[in-house]
């Protein structure tokens, strides 16, 4: 988990649908978890 949160973190992109679609397009991650890592990193999550 830690480390999809710091590919997050670590990424250009800054908002949250471009991040969301990054993670699928570039990862094969499912909406749902895309969504999740980037609300929770987005929101301060640590």
């Amino acid at each position: 988990m830690s480390e999809w949160l710091e590919l997050v973190r670590a990424s250009p992109l800054a908002r949250h649908m471009e991040l969301v679609s990054w993670l699928k397009a570039e990862y094969g991650l499912g909406h749902g978890h895309a969504n999740a890592l980037v609300a929770h990193v987005l929101a301060g999550g640590k």
